[in-house]
């Protein structure tokens, strides 16, 4: 590709040409057609739109700037000229300081570029028999109408030679390169393009020119309007199409178009929507699942021993619980937590166990499904031996290339940004700046345990609890739960915070470290991004699962933060209902924020930039003007949206046996997603630069790891965070004997068996309650199942044998529950191959195509040649054996 490359390219570069030897564009006006997209001559067609602003009516630059802006960019251009484009000029109806340089690329260019980038093209009709699937009939009910967007004809490609152009399938010239293909060689050919050398060192690209604001955009155009038909009966009107059958809310149970947008906005924007609508069609059963788990839990909630006996008043109410605080808190009845037992009931239950095992699983097939799926589009997206051009070095890298350097591999000087040590400096410093970042996050969530600490205490104080109290807002808002929601409000509202600040902090980081291409740029930041977000979102949540209630000593003797505060305690059922309502506002109220966010922030701005331009003028507006006020994609792309679902997965996968209406949630988020993000593409941004792509990237191996990842959290909530183990053990082991007294297993008594006894004349001063105790019992109950010997027990206060077998049954179920699940993974990685015997069929059935088609016709050409040869020796010999003769 390098040898073609410096062939086709780099000659054409050649010295900057004087001032009289520019080439300059064709100026016409505009011809009051708004819906053209074609040159004023109606025959050549617009491929990209270059805009800049008039340097003789800049105001903003030194005389001197504007001139060496004004010289740089005529030298583009004259290169574009000399590359074999076209451009035609057009002055802005609406301001005219702007001028619009349209592109076109003539056939000889596009047939020497498409050899050049290896793009594949039609050979011949696609000739093996499909096979139909038995639920056909229902997926066309949710397809696009056929007669209004028609299926894409399958075709057998090939790289492009222009050798061979007979062999390939060409019914009309212009037609053949479709509108994106014609951008994307354009925009390579842009690229590319030389407008300058300083330092023996050359300037190209149109990347550089938009930095530095020579020319104020660069897009290929939208084809109409999205709001109606386009006017010009020979334009197809594909964003409209799309606008109406795919982002238009009332299509939000259709399936996508997913060839539609591939053919209009290219394979890295139909990769996405493949994998989004993939993603969301899995979660429809998992959806389903969780839904069921649920109402599971609900239904059977009234059957739930334990929360019975909480709330029962010869139980539950003869039951005092030790103060949760030092000296402000005093003692309270546990028939006080009776609804939020109640509640947990729904959450802690057997199907939340089912849940977690099906949802390990689950991952598993959404992951090897997709990667067939995903092999699929590319064999017909033609991506399978896509090879990627040599990718074009950053204008800040270059800009700071000072040091030479010899290269081992040509032996040629080069220049480079930084030495071996300069680099090894600024990987140190990036490295360091990230986990101190990291560390400031992780403050932040010390802070919101501070706050849990401190706030404890004063809702404590101001919702009293008294034994004997019976108001209906102390059933629902204890202390617990005021807590519990005003820290995750709080929490959710430092993490959006810090996104915004961490955003910016990634970016910086990434452009200190200063990567050499955009690839290793966007990867670069994917890495930190994730890091940054993945502790940001989840740390609360991993606090409150694995450590929250976990060491707090016993009520003789806590333990304390930071020697001031003391531990915090999970209600008497455990931490499960808090994680539970920690992930309902995160993921509910970050689903909500982003959709308003990315609906809103566009529409302003467009509409903003829309009634500034409409007061200025009521004229006739061409369609590369109403594209230039639309906004621009950003050179990261679909960056944000991946982050935010690869988020948004692991809230799915990583605590979902706390919160099983996950799935639910996700995919009512999804479906809205996907019609918000193609709202936004088809009306809001310009049009983006087809491009290339063969899969998800980077954040494949990023959701390969979370679900690795989340066999082991789910594990750890289900025996650590729920209390459903502690009760197995109970009703298995110690409700009969010789441990208990029922004659026959059950979970009576198991609430009188788990709270631990502790003396109240034990109480240090420092931590008895100041209020004065009125009963006449002399022992209280710790809030969480810490399972220690009462008082007058020889080994008092210490962890009982009860405690020991729970442990054990915690880590042997962890151990199976993990063990099953990788195994069951691994099986069915294994039985699932990557890519169908269908699709292998039709890649097999292509390249055999291929081969046959070019190379053997590149024998009979030889042959015909050798053959032409042979007859003129032949002819030779005869000739000189008749003189002979003669």
């Amino acid at each position: 590709l390098v040898l073609e490359l410096n062939q086709v390219i780099i000659p054409t570069y050649g010295t900057v040409p004087d001032q009289q030897n520019l080439h300059t564009p064709e100026w016409v006006d505009f011809d009051d057609k708004p819906d053209s997209l074609f040159f004023k001559d109606g025959q050549r067609r617009i491929d990209f739109v270059l805009v800049y602003e008039d340097e003789s009516k800049k105001m903003t630059h030194r005389r001197s700037d504007r001139k060496k802006q004004k010289r740089k960019r005529q030298v583009y251009e004259s290169n574009l000229i000399n590359n074999g484009l076209q451009l035609e000029a057009t002055r802005s109806v609406l301001d005219e300081k702007l001028i619009f340089v349209k592109v076109h690329a003539p056939w000889e260019v596009l047939c020497t570029y498409a050899e050049v980038m290896h793009i594949k093209l039609p050979l011949q009709h696609n000739d093996l028999k499909t096979r139909k699937s038995a639920f056909n009939w229902f997926s066309r009910l949710f397809r696009v109408d056929e007669n209004i967007i028609k299926p894409e004809q399958e075709f057998f490609t090939a790289p492009f030679q222009k050798d061979h152009l007979s062999n390939f399938y060409i019914q009309d010239k212009d037609t053949f390169f479709n509108p994106a293909t014609r951008s994307r060689i354009v925009h390579f050919i842009l690229s590319r393009v030389e407008y300058a050398t300083k330092n023996n060192v050359k300037k190209f690209g149109i990347n550089k020119l938009l930095d530095t604001g020579i020319y104020k955009a660069a897009f290929p155009l939208h084809d109409s309007s999205f709001r109606h038909l386009s006017t010009d009966p020979s334009c197809p009107s594909e964003r409209y199409l799309l606008y109406r059958e795919w982002a238009h809310p009332k299509n939000i149970f259709k399936l996508q178009p997913l060839d539609f947008i591939r053919k209009y906005y290219g394979e890295k924007i139909g990769i996405y929507f493949a994998w989004l609508g993939f993603y969301t069609n899995m979660l429809t059963v998992a959806a389903v699942v969780g839904v069921g788990c649920f109402l599971y839990g609900y239904l059977t909630k009234d059957n739930c021993t334990w929360s019975q006996e909480v709330c029962d008043p010869n139980i539950g109410g003869n039951i005092i619980m030790c103060p949760q605080c030092d000296r402000a808190c005093t003692y309270w009845n546990l028939t006080i937590t009776c609804e939020s037992s109640k509640k947990l009931c729904i959450f802690d239950s057997y199907g939340t166990l089912v849940f977690a095992v099906f949802m390990g699983i689950w991952v598993t097939f959404f992951l090897e499904f997709w990667k067939r799926r995903q092999a699929e589009l590319e064999y017909e997206w033609d991506t399978v031996e896509y090879l990627e051009q040599e990718e074009q070095v950053r204008p800040e890298y270059e800009a700071r290339c000072t040091h030479i350097v010899m290269n081992e591999i040509t032996q040629q000087e080069e220049h480079v940004p930084y030495t071996a040590c300069g680099k090894c400096v600024r990987m140190t410093f990036c490295t360091s700046a990230i986990f101190f970042w990291i560390l400031l996050i992780i403050a932040s969530v010390v802070g919101i345990i501070v706050y849990r600490l401190s706030v404890f205490l004063a809702f404590s104080s101001k919702l009293s609890q008294h034994v004997n109290g019976t108001e209906a807002l102390r059933k629902y808002l204890t202390p617990q739960t005021a807590t519990s929601v005003t820290a995750s409000l709080i929490s959710f509202v430092v993490i959006m915070i810090l996104n915004i600040i961490y955003e910016k902090v990634a970016i910086l980081i990434t452009d200190f470290e200063l990567p050499r291409t955009q690839t290793d740029y966007e990867n670069s930041l994917t890495t930190k991004m994730f890091l940054f977000q993945f502790v940001n979102y989840y740390s609360s949540c991993f606090y409150i699962a694995f450590f929250k209630g976990k060491f707090v000593g016993h009520p003789g003797s806590p333990v304390y933060w930071l020697g001031k505060y003391r531990n915090e305690e999970c209600d008497p059922g455990g931490c499960l209902l808090e994680l539970t309502t920690q992930l309902a506002i995160i993921v509910g109220g970050k689903a909500i924020w982003n959709n308003i966010q990315e609906v809103l922030v566009p529409l302003v701005k467009n509409l903003i930039g829309r009634y500034s331009a409409a007061a200025r003028s009521e004229k006739v507006v061409p369609r590369w003007e109403h594209d230039y006020h639309l906004q621009p994609i950003g050179k990261l792309g679909l960056f944000y949206e991946y982050l935010e679902m690869v988020i948004q997965f692991g809230f799915v996968t990583l605590f979902v046996a706390s919160f099983p209406l996950a799935p639910l949630l996700a995919l009512i988020n999804n479906m809205l997603e996907i019609r918000l993000d193609a709202w936004k593409l088809t009306t809001q941004f310009r049009r983006m630069v087809p491009q290339k792509a063969q899969d998800i990237g980077a954040w494949q191996p990023i959701l390969q790891g979370i679900a690795i990842l989340a066999v082991v959290t789910n594990a750890l909530i289900i025996a650590f965070t729920s209390d459903m183990i502690p009760r197995l053990v109970y009703y298995w082991s110690f409700s009969v004997p010789p441990y208990g007294s029922h004659s026959t297993h059950t979970m009576e008594g198991y609430i009188n068996s788990t709270l631990s006894v502790f003396n109240i004349s034990d109480f240090k001063n420092e931590s008895k309650p100041s209020s004065p105790w009125l009963g006449k019992q002399t022992t209280c109950r710790q809030v969480y199942r810490d399972l220690r010997y009462p008082p007058g027990h020889q080994h008092q206060y210490e962890h009982n044998i009860y405690y020991w077998h729970v442990i054990a049954a915690k880590l042997a179920f962890i151990i199976v529950m993990e063990h099953v699940i990788y195994f069951v993974k691994f099986i069915i990685s294994y039985v699932i191959p990557d890519v169908s015997e269908k699709t292998k069929s039709k890649v097999k059935r292509e390249k055999y195509l291929t081969q046959k088609l070019l190379h053997e016709n590149d024998l009979k050409d030889v042959k015909k040649t050798i053959g032409k040869i042979a007859d003129k020796i032949i002819k030779g010999a005869d000739s000189t054996f008749r003189r002979k003769d003669e």
